[in-house]
């Protein structure tokens, strides 16, 4: 909301007004009145800046004294710019929302003798599209402080906002729209990350607490999303038989569409009940009782829901094959007002075949590194052919770069390697294309995120998994295109000295770009292009010894000082 109010006012405040009315005098003749298209086409000036960008420094840290490498530090002097190596800062600003603001920049002309600073204030434009020209709202550049709940705002704050954190069925859920539009009844979708679980009725709900303890039935279940819930629900024996949440129909009764908006249906089976008595004793039922719904004796309530488990199979498709349902059922006593369910729901591909190691636990010498990609909120996703995963580029016979594309070959830990080809460049080559043609060439069409720090590590342990660090070496020019692409991979000898195991810690990819001039029409220019792997261990020295020097526990007899203590 306070966006919108700043883009309003924003572009309030660029609008051209109406034209003002002449008035005449007895001295002058009246002038004509000024046109819409002219007061439009009149320059315009920003408002005056807030703050001094001339007068900020964000690197200024010591009081009274000149920080190494902060040249818009007020107490450095021309002594001290000339022993810098580099601005630490180049470029400061005010509002990053603004239109067009004021920056200084900050340089160092290292020729001059002795070298000095190079200040500037330029006007800097924003591309952004959604920028503020000026605006007389402060309050609409930030969000107010969210209303703290109370005991007196508490229940209408649960009514307002408790159910729509799960919002209950939107219309662009309803499965009855293909009715209406019978052009789209034919087109097929399919599931993707964190897109809700559609039922024949609604969405597959997986309850969860909202603000409180108390379970909310408005939660769907997210594709791929592995989700695990406890929540505590009001229940009574006499009306046990009355709460859908507690019975395993609930939980069974609808079908799930293979995919969205389709109509296909899926049903829920059921895959276990597991009974608990009274005193937390579970047994495992057989095949045979595949439903069970509460029932009152005396005054206890049996078969009540407890906990609910969700698997569910899919294809590498997005199309959901198979769904089953794991039932915890307990019992609830007369004196009992709540009972506390857990759900959770998990995901498996069919078909998928386990990745291949490069080790256990450690790399082995001439085995492919382990690389992958993690979407948001899951697990590694690898290529199921471990040799290509990680690749370089593939020398060739004729050594053209751009006949070369898509030869690649895996790199093998602990084998260091060079590759490369000759790029034939033209006049009539574009800069653009040819920096992207050239970055396809060097890292592939799919260059991974993480590497596997073992060559057993496991998909769905993130933290065992090591981040390509990217690092760019490039001149201030104009038309960079990369030239080469090298990357170092630092390892360490881990676990005991009999048996190291080879670890991965850490991995660079540099890419170094160099300038391409214009060259005249009817020349040609070759110039190498290289991609290189180095493999450097930087373990420490291992030295044989004791965790702790061995002590002398010494103790004397009782009655050694008989008979004189």
């Amino acid at each position: 909301m306070a966006s919108e109010v700043a883009s309003q006012e924003a572009m309030s405040s660029r609008r051209p007004g109406p034209a003002p009315e002449p008035v005449a005098s007895s001295e002058s003749p009246a002038e004509p009145p000024e046109t819409l298209a002219a007061a439009w086409a009149r320059p315009r000036s920003g408002p005056a800046p807030v703050t001094d960008v001339a007068k900020l420094c964000v690197c200024d840290l010591l009081v009274a004294q000149c920080d190494v490498n902060c040249c818009c530090d007020p107490d450095c002097s021309a002594a001290d710019f000339s022993l810098f190596t580099t601005c630490s800062v180049p470029i400061v600003t005010g509002d990053s929302r603004l239109c067009s603001q004021k920056a200084a920049t900050y340089s160092l002309d290292v020729e001059a003798n002795p070298p000095e600073r190079i200040f500037k204030l330029i006007d800097q434009v924003n591309p952004s599209v959604f920028c503020i020209h000026a605006t007389n709202y402060k309050q609409a550049l930030s969000f107010r402080s969210p209303e703290m709940p109370t005991s007196e705002n508490f229940d209408l704050l649960v009514k307002r906002f408790g159910s729509a954190a799960f919002s209950a069925e939107p219309d662009s859920w309803n499965v009855n729209t293909d009715a209406q539009n019978p052009s789209d009844a034919n087109e097929m979708y399919r599931y993707e990350y964190g897109v809700p679980i559609q039922t024949a009725d609604a969405f597959l709900r997986l309850p969860s607490p909202v603000v409180s303890s108390w379970c909310s039935d408005a939660n769907p279940a997210g594709f791929l999303v592995n989700q695990a819930t406890k929540c505590t629900r009001s229940v009574s024996v006499e009306k046990c038989g009355d709460i859908q949440a507690v019975s395993m129909l609930f939980y069974i009764n609808s079908s799930i569409l293979a995919v969205p908006k389709s109509s296909q249906m899926v049903n829920i089976t059921v895959q276990s009940i597991v009974v608990q008595s009274l005193n937390g004793m579970r047994t495992l039922l057989n095949g045979s009782d595949a439903l069970r719904l509460p029932v009152i004796l005396d005054e206890l309530c049996t078969n009540i829901v407890l906990g609910v488990s969700y698997h569910i199979t899919y294809t590498d498709a997005g199309e959901i094959i198979e769904a089953a349902a794991s039932f915890v059922l307990g019992a609830i006593t007369k004196e009992a007002l709540s009972i506390q369910q857990s759900f959770d729901i998990s995901f498996t591909q069919v078909n998928t075949k386990p990745v291949p190691l490069s080790g256990n636990p450690g790399y082995v010498v001439g085995l492919p590194l382990r690389a992958g990609f993690q979407p948001q909120g899951s697990g590694i996703i690898q290529n199921t052919n471990k040799y290509s995963q990680l690749t370089i580029l593939q020398s060739t016979s004729n050594q053209d770069c751009l006949a070369a594309q898509g030869a690649r070959t895996p790199i093998l830990f602990g084998y260091n390697m060079v590759s490369g080809c000759q790029l034939r460049i033209t006049a009539a080559m574009k800069c653009q294309p040819l920096t992207q043609t050239l970055l396809d060439l060097l890292k592939g069409q799919s260059f991974p995120e993480y590497v596997a720090s073992f060559g057993n590590s496991q998909a769905q342990d993130v933290l065992d998994w090591v981040p390509i660090i990217h690092l760019r070496t490039s001149e201030q020019s104009a038309c960079q295109i990369p030239i080469s692409l090298e990357i170092e991979v630092k390892w360490t000898k881990y676990g005991s000295l009999v048996n190291p195991q080879a670890r991965i810690v850490n991995v660079t990819a540099t890419i170094t770009t160099t300038t391409l001039k214009q060259l005249p029409p009817g020349r040609e220019r070759t110039i190498p292009v290289t991609s290189s792997v180095v493999f450097t261990d930087i373990s420490s020295p291992a030295e044989p010894g004791y965790k702790a020097w061995p002590t002398i526990n010494v103790k004397l007899p009782f009655d050694f000082f008989f008979p004189f203590v």
